[in-house]
Protein backbone atom coordinates (compact mmCIF):
# COMPACT_ATOMS: atom_id res chain seq x y z
CA UNK A 1 0.00 0.00 0.00
CA UNK A 2 1.39 3.38 -0.96
CA UNK A 3 2.24 6.22 1.33
CA UNK A 4 0.94 7.59 4.61
CA UNK A 5 -0.40 10.98 5.68
CA UNK A 6 -0.91 12.72 2.31
CA UNK A 7 1.47 10.11 0.85
CA UNK A 8 3.92 11.08 3.63
CA UNK A 9 5.39 13.69 1.27
CA UNK A 10 2.47 16.08 1.11
CA UNK A 11 1.73 15.11 -2.48
CA UNK A 12 -1.80 15.39 -3.75
CA UNK A 13 -3.52 12.84 -5.97
CA UNK A 14 -2.46 13.31 -9.60
CA UNK A 15 -5.30 11.44 -11.35
CA UNK A 16 -8.54 12.84 -12.75
CA UNK A 17 -10.70 14.31 -10.00
CA UNK A 18 -12.93 11.45 -8.83
CA UNK A 19 -16.30 11.10 -7.20
CA UNK A 20 -15.56 9.84 -3.68
CA UNK A 21 -17.72 7.13 -2.10
CA UNK A 22 -17.46 6.57 1.65
CA UNK A 23 -18.30 3.69 3.96
CA UNK A 24 -17.33 3.08 7.56
CA UNK A 25 -16.32 -0.58 7.41
CA UNK A 26 -14.91 -3.20 5.05
CA UNK A 27 -18.36 -4.73 4.65
CA UNK A 28 -19.56 -1.32 3.43
CA UNK A 29 -16.68 -0.68 1.00
CA UNK A 30 -14.87 -3.86 -0.08
CA UNK A 31 -17.28 -4.74 -2.90
CA UNK A 32 -16.78 -1.32 -4.51
CA UNK A 33 -13.00 -1.53 -4.21
CA UNK A 34 -13.08 -4.91 -5.95
CA UNK A 35 -14.93 -3.36 -8.91
CA UNK A 36 -12.31 -0.67 -9.58
CA UNK A 37 -10.00 -0.94 -12.57
CA UNK A 38 -6.45 0.46 -12.36
CA UNK A 39 -6.72 0.21 -8.56
CA UNK A 40 -4.39 2.34 -6.43
CA UNK A 41 -4.50 2.14 -2.63
CA UNK A 42 -3.50 4.84 -0.17
CA UNK A 43 -3.21 5.43 3.55
CA UNK A 44 -3.88 8.98 4.67
CA UNK A 45 -3.17 9.23 8.35
CA UNK A 46 -4.42 5.85 9.57
CA UNK A 47 -7.34 5.61 7.14
CA UNK A 48 -7.67 3.50 4.00
CA UNK A 49 -8.48 4.96 0.59
CA UNK A 50 -8.59 3.49 -2.91
CA UNK A 51 -8.89 5.04 -6.35
CA UNK A 52 -9.45 3.77 -9.87
CA UNK A 53 -12.10 3.71 -12.54
CA UNK A 54 -15.50 2.06 -12.84
CA UNK A 55 -16.91 1.69 -16.35
CA UNK A 56 -14.55 4.48 -17.35
CA UNK A 57 -15.65 6.80 -14.55
CA UNK A 58 -13.02 8.02 -12.02
CA UNK A 59 -13.96 6.95 -8.50
CA UNK A 60 -12.31 6.90 -5.09
CA UNK A 61 -13.40 4.90 -2.05
CA UNK A 62 -12.83 5.93 1.56
CA UNK A 63 -13.11 3.63 4.57
CA UNK A 64 -13.92 6.19 7.26
CA UNK A 65 -14.29 3.93 10.30
CA UNK A 66 -17.22 4.56 12.66
CA UNK A 67 -18.39 7.85 14.05
CA UNK A 68 -18.62 11.57 13.46
CA UNK A 69 -14.98 12.43 14.26
CA UNK A 70 -13.57 9.79 11.93
CA UNK A 71 -16.02 10.72 9.17
CA UNK A 72 -15.16 14.41 9.38
CA UNK A 73 -11.40 13.77 9.51
CA UNK A 74 -11.36 11.42 6.53
CA UNK A 75 -13.57 13.75 4.51
CA UNK A 76 -11.23 16.70 5.12
CA UNK A 77 -8.21 14.56 4.18
CA UNK A 78 -9.96 13.42 1.01
CA UNK A 79 -10.79 17.01 0.07
CA UNK A 80 -7.13 18.00 0.24
CA UNK A 81 -5.73 14.83 -1.38
CA UNK A 82 -8.25 13.80 -4.06
CA UNK A 83 -10.12 17.12 -4.63
CA UNK A 84 -13.31 15.09 -5.30
CA UNK A 85 -15.99 16.48 -7.58
CA UNK A 86 -18.67 15.11 -5.24
CA UNK A 87 -19.07 12.78 -2.26
CA UNK A 88 -21.56 9.98 -1.64
CA UNK A 89 -21.60 8.73 1.93
CA UNK A 90 -23.25 5.31 2.14
CA UNK A 91 -23.62 2.30 4.39
CA UNK A 92 -25.88 0.52 6.82
CA UNK A 93 -28.47 2.13 9.09
CA UNK A 94 -31.12 1.38 11.68
CA UNK A 95 -34.74 2.17 10.86
CA UNK A 96 -36.58 5.04 12.53
CA UNK A 97 -39.56 4.68 10.21
CA UNK A 98 -41.63 1.62 11.23
CA UNK A 99 -42.51 0.98 7.56
CA UNK A 100 -38.88 0.29 6.60
CA UNK A 101 -37.55 -3.26 6.36
CA UNK A 102 -34.08 -4.77 6.00
CA UNK A 103 -32.66 -4.20 2.51
CA UNK A 104 -34.81 -1.06 1.98
CA UNK A 105 -32.76 1.95 0.89
CA UNK A 106 -33.19 5.56 2.01
CA UNK A 107 -31.77 8.31 -0.20
CA UNK A 108 -31.06 11.20 2.14
CA UNK A 109 -33.00 14.31 1.17
CA UNK A 110 -31.43 15.90 4.29
CA UNK A 111 -29.13 14.92 7.14
CA UNK A 112 -29.38 15.97 10.77
CA UNK A 113 -27.22 15.50 13.86
CA UNK A 114 -29.68 13.90 16.31
CA UNK A 115 -27.35 14.50 19.26
CA UNK A 116 -27.17 18.28 18.73
CA UNK A 117 -29.78 19.54 21.15
CA UNK A 118 -30.26 21.57 24.33
CA UNK A 119 -32.29 20.07 27.16
CA UNK A 120 -34.82 22.12 29.12
CA UNK A 121 -33.84 23.07 32.66
CA UNK A 122 -35.01 20.81 35.47
CA UNK A 123 -33.99 21.33 39.09
CA UNK A 124 -32.36 18.67 41.25
CA UNK A 125 -34.78 15.92 42.16
CA UNK A 126 -37.16 16.61 39.25
CA UNK A 127 -35.92 13.65 37.25
CA UNK A 128 -34.90 13.38 33.62
CA UNK A 129 -37.19 14.10 30.68
CA UNK A 130 -35.39 12.90 27.55
CA UNK A 131 -38.02 14.48 25.31
CA UNK A 132 -37.75 18.03 26.68
CA UNK A 133 -35.31 19.24 23.99
CA UNK A 134 -34.68 22.06 21.56
CA UNK A 135 -32.84 21.41 18.28
CA UNK A 136 -29.44 23.14 18.16
CA UNK A 137 -27.82 22.13 14.89
CA UNK A 138 -24.11 22.14 14.04
CA UNK A 139 -21.68 24.52 12.35
CA UNK A 140 -20.45 24.57 8.74
CA UNK A 141 -19.07 27.31 6.52
CA UNK A 142 -21.62 29.35 4.60
CA UNK A 143 -19.99 30.66 1.40
CA UNK A 144 -22.65 33.35 0.97
CA UNK A 145 -22.30 34.73 4.49
CA UNK A 146 -18.52 34.11 4.63
CA UNK A 147 -18.69 32.59 8.07
CA UNK A 148 -19.54 29.39 9.91
CA UNK A 149 -23.27 29.18 10.55
CA UNK A 150 -25.36 26.88 12.73
CA UNK A 151 -27.90 24.71 10.93
CA UNK A 152 -30.09 21.82 12.06
CA UNK A 153 -30.50 20.15 8.65
CA UNK A 154 -28.12 19.85 5.71
CA UNK A 155 -29.76 19.39 2.32
CA UNK A 156 -28.44 16.93 -0.25
CA UNK A 157 -27.07 18.18 -3.55
CA UNK A 158 -29.99 18.14 -5.97
CA UNK A 159 -28.01 16.67 -8.86
CA UNK A 160 -26.77 13.75 -6.78
CA UNK A 161 -30.19 13.24 -5.27
CA UNK A 162 -31.90 13.11 -8.64
CA UNK A 163 -29.25 10.72 -9.99
CA UNK A 164 -30.05 8.37 -7.12
CA UNK A 165 -33.81 8.59 -7.56
CA UNK A 166 -33.45 8.04 -11.32
CA UNK A 167 -31.67 4.73 -10.70
CA UNK A 168 -34.13 3.41 -8.12
CA UNK A 169 -35.44 0.76 -10.51
CA UNK A 170 -31.91 -0.66 -10.71
CA UNK A 171 -32.32 -1.92 -7.14
CA UNK A 172 -34.50 -5.02 -6.71
CA UNK A 173 -33.76 -6.28 -3.20
CA UNK A 174 -36.02 -3.81 -1.41
CA UNK A 175 -37.70 -0.43 -1.76
CA UNK A 176 -35.85 2.78 -2.56
CA UNK A 177 -37.34 5.76 -0.80
CA UNK A 178 -36.23 9.20 0.36
CA UNK A 179 -36.06 10.70 3.82
CA UNK A 180 -34.08 12.44 6.54
CA UNK A 181 -30.95 10.62 7.70
CA UNK A 182 -30.07 11.06 11.39
CA UNK A 183 -26.47 10.94 12.61
CA UNK A 184 -25.02 10.45 16.10
CA UNK A 185 -22.41 8.42 17.96
CA UNK A 186 -25.17 6.31 19.46
CA UNK A 187 -27.17 3.18 18.71
CA UNK A 188 -30.79 3.46 19.82
CA UNK A 189 -32.48 0.16 20.63
CA UNK A 190 -35.53 1.37 22.59
CA UNK A 191 -38.66 1.51 20.44
CA UNK A 192 -40.15 4.52 22.22
CA UNK A 193 -36.86 6.42 21.96
CA UNK A 194 -36.64 5.66 18.23
CA UNK A 195 -40.24 6.79 17.72
CA UNK A 196 -39.51 10.03 19.58
CA UNK A 197 -36.52 10.77 17.33
CA UNK A 198 -38.58 9.88 14.26
CA UNK A 199 -41.22 12.40 15.33
CA UNK A 200 -38.88 15.09 16.71
CA UNK A 201 -36.40 15.18 13.81
CA UNK A 202 -38.48 13.55 11.08
CA UNK A 203 -35.79 10.92 10.60
CA UNK A 204 -36.20 7.78 8.52
CA UNK A 205 -32.98 6.13 9.73
CA UNK A 206 -30.05 6.56 12.09
CA UNK A 207 -26.34 6.08 11.42
CA UNK A 208 -23.01 7.50 12.62
CA UNK A 209 -21.33 9.48 9.84
CA UNK A 210 -23.56 11.25 7.31
CA UNK A 211 -24.22 14.67 8.84
CA UNK A 212 -20.55 15.10 9.82
CA UNK A 213 -19.62 14.54 6.17
CA UNK A 214 -22.32 16.99 5.09
CA UNK A 215 -20.75 19.68 7.29
CA UNK A 216 -17.33 19.26 5.71
CA UNK A 217 -18.79 19.12 2.20
CA UNK A 218 -20.64 22.39 2.80
CA UNK A 219 -17.46 23.98 4.12
CA UNK A 220 -15.53 22.89 0.99
CA UNK A 221 -18.51 23.62 -1.30
CA UNK A 222 -18.53 20.06 -2.68
CA UNK A 223 -21.80 18.28 -3.65
CA UNK A 224 -22.91 15.71 -1.06
CA UNK A 225 -25.43 12.89 -0.75
CA UNK A 226 -25.93 10.09 1.76
CA UNK A 227 -27.58 6.78 0.86
CA UNK A 228 -28.38 4.23 3.55
CA UNK A 229 -29.64 0.65 3.54
CA UNK A 230 -31.64 -0.78 6.44
CA UNK A 231 -29.63 -3.43 8.26
CA UNK A 232 -31.78 -3.63 11.39
CA UNK A 233 -35.08 -2.37 12.79
CA UNK A 234 -36.20 -2.30 16.39
CA UNK A 235 -39.78 -2.61 15.18
CA UNK A 236 -39.04 -6.20 14.17
CA UNK A 237 -37.23 -6.86 17.44
CA UNK A 238 -33.84 -6.63 15.71
CA UNK A 239 -30.96 -4.95 17.52
CA UNK A 240 -28.24 -6.81 15.60
CA UNK A 241 -27.62 -6.03 11.95
CA UNK A 242 -27.78 -8.05 8.77
CA UNK A 243 -24.39 -7.49 7.13
CA UNK A 244 -25.56 -8.98 3.81
CA UNK A 245 -27.20 -5.64 3.00
CA UNK A 246 -23.78 -3.97 2.51
CA UNK A 247 -22.89 -5.47 -0.87
CA UNK A 248 -26.43 -4.93 -2.19
CA UNK A 249 -26.24 -1.22 -1.42
CA UNK A 250 -22.79 -0.85 -2.95
CA UNK A 251 -24.02 -2.15 -6.32
CA UNK A 252 -26.76 0.50 -6.31
CA UNK A 253 -24.37 3.26 -5.23
CA UNK A 254 -21.94 2.38 -8.04
CA UNK A 255 -24.81 2.70 -10.52
CA UNK A 256 -25.72 6.11 -9.06
CA UNK A 257 -22.10 7.31 -9.14
CA UNK A 258 -21.66 6.21 -12.74
CA UNK A 259 -24.86 7.95 -13.84
CA UNK A 260 -23.94 11.19 -12.05
CA UNK A 261 -20.39 11.32 -13.38
CA UNK A 262 -21.47 10.72 -16.98
CA UNK A 263 -23.67 13.82 -16.74
CA UNK A 264 -21.17 16.09 -14.95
Amino acid sequence: MAGGLLDREGKAYTGVRPLLIQGAMKVETSHMVEQLDELEEYRLGEWYFAAGSYHGVPLAVSRTQWGLANAAATTALAMEFFRPVAIINQGTAGAHDPALKNFDIVVGRETVNISAWKSHFRASGMGVDETALDKLGVFAYDKDEHRFTQEVYHKADEGLFQAAIARKDFYTKGRVTEGVVGTADSWNCQVDRVLFLHDFYGTAVEEMEGDAVAQICQTYDVPFLTIRVISNTVFAGDVDWDLAVGAALQEYVLAVAEAYMKKH
